[in-house]
C-alpha cells in the first residue's frame, strides 16, 4: 500500500500540541502509529508525561480569560473559519484518518471528514444562541435572568475508533461556550486530533484554547482528569474505564459527561420491510468495522421473517469486499489492531460451542489473493444465530464486524429482549406499523432509536445514552448543558430598606 500521508514530515517535531505549538513529549517512552492495514509502524513519537499534563493546562488556563470575554458573535466567526480550513484540508484529514485507523477512504472521506466539518459549522452558530430563561418578575418584587457562562478548562479523552470526530465532539461545544480545552486522544491514533487543532489556530483561535496531549491513559489521562485546575471531564471510551475516570473526577468534584459503551439492539417486526432491514442490518453493523459504539449488534428478527434474514444477512455479508483502504472500492476495512482482531475472533470462537457462525468467523488469507490482508488486522463480516440471551456473545460489547441475531415471538417479548443488556446508547426498529413504531420508541430505553435506519447521525440532535453507556450528550444545543454554568441573577425592584419577608428574622409586619 502507497502510504498517501507524509506523517514523518508533518509530526516531526512531535505528539504534544501546547500552546499552539508541537513539541515532543517527556515521558521517556515511545509509542507507534501502527497502519492496521499492514501492520507496519508509520510513525514513532515520544509519549507526554504528567508535566506535559500540566504545561497543557497551564497553557489553555491562561488562555480562558480572554476567550471567555469574547462575545459570542466573535467566537462564532471564529469557528466558520474553522470550518473553511477543515474543508479545504478535507483530503488530507482523510487519508490521515484511514492511515491511522484502518478505515476506508469512502468511509474517511463520505463520512468522518464531513461529519467533521459540519459539526463545526453547526458550533459556529450555535455559539450565538446560549439560550437562558426569559427575564421576568417571577417573584413579584424582583426580576430575574439565567445567565450561561464557560466553565474554564476542559480536560477531555476521546477514543479511537473516530478520532477526527470524537476530537470534534468533545472540543467544539467546549470553545464554542467559552472554555479551553486539554484533550488527550488515544495513543494509537493521535494524527487527526492534532490536526484538528492546528486548523483551529489557523482560522485564528488564540493558543491555548486548544491542546492537545498523547500519553497513555493510566498516568496521563488520570492526571488530566485529577488536575485541580481542571473543572469538567468528558470521557469518550469502554464503560470499565469511564467507571475508573468517574471516580477520580467525582473525587475533585469535577463536572462529568461520560458516553460509554454500547450493545445495541435491531429490533424486526413481521411487518418489516425485510430487504430495507437485511441491508440495515449489514450496513449498521459493519460500519467501521464494527468499532461503533452505536453499531447494531443485536438484532431481534420476529419469527415469520426470521430464516429469511439470516439467510439474506448471511449473503449480503458474503458480498462485502475487504481490502486496502485507500482503494476506493474497500468496503470494509481492518480492525485498529492485531490484538483487537484477536479479541473479536475469540469472541466468536468461544460462541461455537453454544451458537451458529453463519457466515464469516475467520480472519482472512488463505487464499492467493488474501496474502496481503493476512498482513493486516482484518476479520471477515460474521453472522452468529442462535444464541441463548444470556450468553457472553449476545451481553458484552464486542466491537468488532459481528452481528448476533436471535428471534423473538410476541411485540412484548421483542422490546423486553432488547432493553436486557445493561446498555443503552442507540436501539433501532423495523416496521410498517406506527403504531408499533411509537411503542418501541416509547418503550426502549436508549439514548437514539432510528425507525427504520440505523447508524445516521446529525450535528442538531443530541448524542447520548441511558444505564452503562453513560450520561450527558455530545452534539447539538443540548451539549451546551454541559458545557457551561448556569447562574441565576435576581434584581430587587422595590426600593424598600426593609422588605416584609425580613419579619421571619426580625420584628412584624
Amino acid at each position: 500500500m502507497v502510504n498517501r500521508f507524509p506523517v514523518q514530515d508533518r509530526f516531526a517535531d512531535g505528539a504534544q500540541y501546547i500552546g499552539g505549538q508541537l513539541r515532543a513529549g517527556t515521558s521517556g517512552r515511545t509509542h507507534a502509529v501502527v497502519d492496521p492495514a499492514t501492520g507496519e509502524k508509520v510513525y514513532v513519537y515520544e509519549l507526554a508525561s504528567t508535566t506535559d499534563v500540566d504545561a497543557a493546562v497551564a497553557a489553555a488556563r491562561d488562555a480562558f480569560p480572554g476567550w471567555a470575554a469574547t462575545t459570542p458573535g466573535e467566537r462564532s466567526e471564529a469557528m466558520h473559519r474553522f470550518a473553511a480550513v477543515l474543508a479545504e484540508q478535507a483530503e488530507e484529514f482523510a487519508y490521515a484518518e484511514s492511515l491511522q485507523c484502518g478505515k476506508p477512504i469512502k468511509l474517511s472521506t463520505e463520512f468522518d471528514v464531513p461529519g467533521s466539518v459540519d459539526n463545526t459549522a453547526f458550533f459556529a452558530g450555535a455559539a450565538r444562541h446560549l439560550e437562558g430563561k426569559a427575564a421576568g418578575e417571577y417573584s413579584g418584587d424582583h426580576t430575574s435572568y439565567v445567565r450561561r457562562e464557560p466553565i474554564g478548562v476542559v480536560g477531555s479523552i476521546a477514543p479511537w475508533n473516530y478520532p477526527l470526530q470524537m476530537a470534534a465532539w468533545k472540543i467544539l461545544p467546549a470553545i464554542a461556550a467559552g472554555n479551553t480545552i486539554v484533550l488527550k486522544p488515544a495513543e494509537l491514533t493521535p494524527l487527526t486530533s492534532i490536526m484538528f487543532a492546528q486548523a483551529a489556530k489557523e482560522a485564528g483561535i488564540p493558543d491555548g484554547v486548544v491542546n492537545i496531549v498523547t500519553g497513555a491513559g493510566k498516568d496521563v489521562g488520570e492526571h488530566l482528569v485529577g488536575h485541580p485546575d481542571v473543572v469538567m471531564t468528558s470521557f469518550t471510551g469502554s464503560t470499565a474505564v469511564g467507571k475508573r475516570v468517574a471516580e477520580i473526577a467525582t473525587s475533585t468534584v469535577k463536572r462529568l459527561h461520560l458516553e460509554l459503551g454500547g450493545k445495541a439492539p435491531f429490533v424486526v417486526f413481521d411487518d418489516a420491510d425485510l430487504e430495507a432491514a437485511m441491508n440495515g442490518a449489514v450496513a449498521g453493523s459493519l460500519i467501521n468495522t464494527g468499532q461503533d459504539c452505536t453499531a447494531a449488534t443485536r438484532a431481534y428478527v420476529q419469527r415469520p421473517l426470521y430464516d429469511a434474514f439470516v439467510a439474506g444477512v448471511a449473503e449480503l455479508m458474503e458480498s462485502v469486499r475487504l481490502g486496502d483502504p485507500f482503494d476506493p472500492s474497500t468496503d470494509l476495512g481492518p480492525l485498529i489492531s492485531h490484538a483487537q482482531r484477536d479479541r473479536v475472533a475469540g469472541f466468536v470462537e468461544r460462541a461455537r460451542a453454544y451458537a451458529r457462525v453463519v457466515a464469516g468467523g475467520e480472519a482472512p488469507g488463505a487464499g492467493e489473493n488474501e496474502r496481503d490482508l493476512a498482513k493486516g488486522a482484518y476479520y471477515r463480516p460474521t453472522l452468529v444465530a442462535d444464541a441463548p440471551q444470556d450468553s457472553e456473545i449476545v451481553q458484552a460489547e464486542i466491537f468488532g464486524p459481528v452481528l448476533v441475531v436471535l428471534p423473538f415471538d410476541s411485540d412484548d417479548e421483542g422490546i423486553a429482549l432488547a432493553n436486557d443488556t445493561p446498555y443503552g446508547l442507540a436501539a433501532s426498529a423495523w416496521t410498517r406499523d406506527v403504531f408499533r413504531a411509537n411503542r418501541a420508541t416509547r418503550e426502549i430505553k436508549a439514548g437514539c432509536v432510528w425507525v427504520n435506519d440505523h447508524i445516521p447521525i446529525i450535528s442538531e440532535m443530541p448524542h447520548g445514552g441511558y444505564k452503562a453507556s453513560g450520561f450527558g450528550k455530545d452534539m447539538s444545543a443540548y451539549s451546551f448543558e454541559e458545557y457551561t454554568q448556569v447562574k441565576h441573577v435576581m434584581y430587587d425592584n422595590t426600593a424598600v430598606a426593609r422588605k416584609d419577608w425580613h419579619r421571619t428574622i426580625f420584628g412584624d409586619r
